[in-house]
């Protein structure tokens, strides 16, 4: 076992220290280094030219310009139209250079310099404003830009003018096969031509080519997944519109009830509430033959999921204005029973949707007594005393044996100060 060698540092303080007592105070200071290290800066010297040398250069180099002029004839087109630049006296006499340091390249203060014309014109073509102006990379960009929105508006415009038969037979043969695909699908992954049709120019024509009215609801379910997230506000609608509404009223027609997958197709095209409103909702209610198995359908998707304000009041402004029929009151209560906090536009369209009704001496449904009762109960607090006026008036033409009751007791209990007004009318 080797011994265990002793630090230098230690037993040099210990010795130079001497008592124990004065160790403790040298270790409660600060102890300067034992070495000094003596570092000497190099001094950078920076040579420079002597002036003798550099006139030799500058003789030299003045004298092979000389020769190149001889040779190319430049001296004499030199000599031919002369113009002079005269240098002002320099106020400054205090240089202390003298003249034959600087040797035979120093000039004199009035001493005049040759320009070649042909110089000048160089020069004229940098300094030119008149000449092309000079395109940035943002005019660059944007033409680009501009080419590239002629070209879209240009196929966009040319869409309508395809054909079926002006595509290819191998992509036309791909998209029969997806068909048969379609007609027999249950779960599983779709292929993936049919995943890229929403990415397609005539998409609508190569959807087509697989024959939506044949597919499976598991189908539907999945190209509606698909088109919803893919496509637009404006060409989820056209999807929505002809092809998942058909399907969904013929299956409702045929089994009177809706299958679980269309369900779920209904509900996942609200991804687009612009979409959805314009290309289900709105035209179920305009086309008149809009039965109420239907409608209470659609409503439960609207009930029971939530949808953005700005897209329910422009609903519910459209549905207000419509002719009226059993399907209207349902779209309507449903969406006034969500309390969305509605602009005034929108609730006096409403008021006048109902007050309308005074003149019309049929028997109303159920379901516009009770549509009138959600809307009063919801918005109250924001009808105005002309409007409850209004509303009074109507209920003496048209009243339900229980529902008009109620709509009253609300109209009157909203404020009382139309108590008053209630008794004396």
């Amino acid at each position: 076992m080797g011994k265990i060698k002793k630090s230098k540092a230690l037993t040099s303080n210990a010795a130079s220290a001497g008592s124990l007592a004065e160790q403790i105070l040298l270790d409660k200071t600060v102890r300067p280094p034992g070495r000094v290290k003596d570092r000497k800066k190099k001094e950078e010297t920076i040579e420079f030219v002597d002036d003798k040398l550099s006139l030799k250069i500058l003789d030299q180099a003045r004298n092979q310009q000389a020769e190149l002029e001889e040779e190319y004839g430049v001296s004499e087109q030199s000599k031919k139209l002369p113009k002079t630049v005269k240098f002002p006296k320099s106020s400054n006499n205090d240089s202390d250079e003298s003249d034959d340091d600087i040797g035979e390249f120093a000039y004199d203060q009035d001493e005049e310099i040759e320009i070649d014309e042909d110089e000048e014109k160089a020069m004229e073509k940098f300094m030119s404003t008149t000449g092309p102006v000079r395109r940035t990379l943002a005019d660059i960009i944007q033409e680009k830009l501009t080419e590239k929105k002629t070209e879209i508006e240009t196929e966009l415009s040319d869409k309508n003018t395809l054909r079926i038969e002006d595509m290819d037979e191998r992509v036309v043969k791909m998209y029969r096969s997806i068909r048969d695909i379609l007609r027999c699908y249950r779960s599983g992954k779709l292929p993936k031509a049919f995943k890229i049709i929403p990415s397609l120019r005539n998409w609508e024509q190569v959807l087509y080519l697989t024959e939506p009215d044949s597919w499976t609801a598991a189908a539907v379910y999945q190209a509606t997944r698909i088109f919803a997230s893919n496509l637009n506000a404006k060409m989820a609608q056209r999807f929505f519109n002809l092809v998942l509404l058909p399907r969904i009223r013929d299956d409702i027609s045929e089994y009177k009830r809706l299958n679980f997958h269309l369900y779920m197709a209904l509900k996942k095209s609200l991804f687009k509430p612009a979409a959805f409103f314009k290309g289900v909702l709105l035209p179920l209610a305009e086309c008149g033959n809009c039965t109420l198995r239907e409608a209470i359908i659609v409503s439960s998707i609207l009930a029971k999921n939530s949808i953005p304000m700005l897209h329910s009041a422009a609903a519910l402004l459209k549905l207000a204005e419509m002719d009226y029929n059993g399907a209207t009151s349902i779209f309507l209560r449903t969406l006034l029973d969500k309390k969305y906090a509605l602009p005034y536009r929108v609730l006096d369209a409403v008021i006048f949707h109902f007050v309308r009704f005074e003149k019309d001496k049929r028997q109303l449904p159920v379901l516009w007594h009770q549509s009138l009762l959600t809307f009063v109960q919801r918005y109250k607090a924001d009808i105005s005393s002309e409007q409850k006026e209004l509303l009074i008036a109507l209920l003496r033409v048209h009243n339900h044996p229980t529902i008009t009751e109620e709509v009253r007791k609300e109209i009157i209990h909203s404020d009382p100060r139309d108590v008053e007004m209630a008794i004396c009318n």
